[in-house]
């Protein structure tokens, strides 16, 4: 039997001609990533080991997201640890508040990811870059301290799904949408540890956005990561911010996966996950009358240029509905100057929604929209489990910028559709 995308690169950077799955590799890393959040604790590991040095200061990458602009002391002081090992240990790629952006949209946006790669960073939504054809996966703390110092992991090799892609999306139907409808047909550990690899002609119709949307949720149905075959989309993607090599890894034609899973993108409805599992969703048209508190548009799912230029075209000369709170927040610093060179702020803000500098906030409940007991939010973000924004008695709708720019005019979950 052949090897899968995924199992190829693993193959490689274990020095390996063949894995199959199941066996355990250890592999060379080309980028640890580590937030606010995580890289204290990895940190305070790293130097408990008394490693003096990094492998590599340019396969580092620390960026201050989730709680910056420090939300309070503590965070504040997370950030000055993480500043002051990055500046002890000359790593390159240490970015905060005012050259910075949520880490998953910042990397591939900066060329430090790119097809071909093995990544791991210690935060879930790190398979985020399989968009790019990368091997890149969540980690915890200790194993992100370990691979800054060595410059190595230790992985189990995955077995795959296969999704083939067929057809092209409909109007104000995005990546969002096709990875909440895959989510809620195989449910949140339908790909417990394996791979989701996705490939076929639709992908000719799927932005590089909609594609770091469909990755970066791989993790919300249990898969290891999610990798996409690289195309004239990716390279052209790369071509434009890559300024080393990268590799394309191709599945063998007799590549073994446990499923494959046909997807027409055309037959794809806009789609919510309702409260408390990202599986649990439901078409725009089965929703029924659901009123809402707040709207949050952004973060590292749903924070890209293409997200601002829907909600923009969405709520121009429009006004959110008057008992919502609507949060508009660029993923990264580039994207939010760009969002206002093309006046999408100042339509958010016309609108009546608050426009953030980047950060994770409300995403995680951290800051930034925190949700009161019985209220409700759309979210564009990617977990909408108990207590996820805010007090355990709130809920989170996720659910496509398109449907959470609708829905903060109207004041209950919609669709544009339903904007007259």
């Amino acid at each position: 039997m052949g090897m899968t995308m995924t199992q190829k690169i693993l193959a490689a950077h274990a020095g390996l001609e063949k894995v199959t799955a199941g066996q355990l590799i250890k592999a060379k890393l080309d980028m640890v990533l580590g937030n606010d959040i995580t890289s204290p604790v990895a940190i305070k590991e790293f130097r408990k080991a008394g490693f003096g040095q990094v492998f590599d200061k340019n396969k580092i990458s620390l960026v201050m997201d989730h709680f910056a602009p420090n939300k309070d002391i503590k965070a504040a002081e997370q950030c000055k640890m993480c500043r002051d090992f990055a500046a002890s240990m000359g790593v390159v790629n240490y970015f905060d508040v005012g050259d910075m952006g949520i880490e998953h949209a910042l990397l591939p946006e900066k060329g430090l990811v790119c097809a071909g790669q093995l990544i791991i960073g210690a935060d879930s939504h790190t398979c985020t870059y399989g968009a790019l054809g990368a091997f890149s996966t969540g980690v915890g703390s200790t194993d992100m301290a370990a691979g800054m110092a060595t410059g190595e992991a230790w992985f189990k090799v995955p077995s795959a799904i296969k999704f083939n892609l067929t057809g092209s999306l409909n109007e104000w139907v995005s990546g969002k949408d096709v990875i909440l409808h895959i989510i809620g047909m195989i449910g949140v550990d339908g790909a417990l540890y394996k791979s989701m690899e996705f490939s076929g002609d639709g992908l000719n119709n799927l932005t590089m956005d909609d594609r770091l949307c469909i990755a970066n949720m791989a993790i919300e149905a249990g898969a290891k990561n999610g990798i996409f075959a690289v195309d004239d989309v990716t390279v052209n993607y790369m071509k434009e911010r890559v300024t080393g090599g990268y590799t394309v890894y191709e599945a063998d034609e007799d590549a073994e996966y446990d499923q494959v899973i046909d997807i027409d993108l055309s037959q794809i409805k806009s789609t919510v996950a309702f409260p408390h599992l990202p599986e649990n969703t439901k078409t725009i048209d089965e929703v029924g009358d659901i009123a809402i508190d707040q709207v949050v548009i952004g973060s590292c799912t749903n924070g890209r240029l293409e997200d601002m230029e829907t909600a923009a075209k969405i709520l121009k000369g429009r006004k959110v509905a008057k008992n919502v709170r609507a949060i508009v927040i660029p993923a990264t610093q580039k994207i939010y100057l760009e969002s206002m060179k093309r006046g999408y702020l100042e339509i958010f803000i016309e609108a009546g929604c608050a426009v953030s500098t980047p950060t994770c906030g409300p995403c995680l409940g951290g800051h930034m929209g925190i949700l009161a007991a019985g209220e409700r939010a759309v979210a564009t973000t990617n977990r909408n489990f108990v207590g996820r924004m805010g007090h355990v008695d709130s809920e989170v709708y996720l659910a496509s910028p398109a449907v959470a720019a609708a829905s903060a005019v109207t004041g209950k979950i919609s669709s544009p559709a339903d904007l007259k």
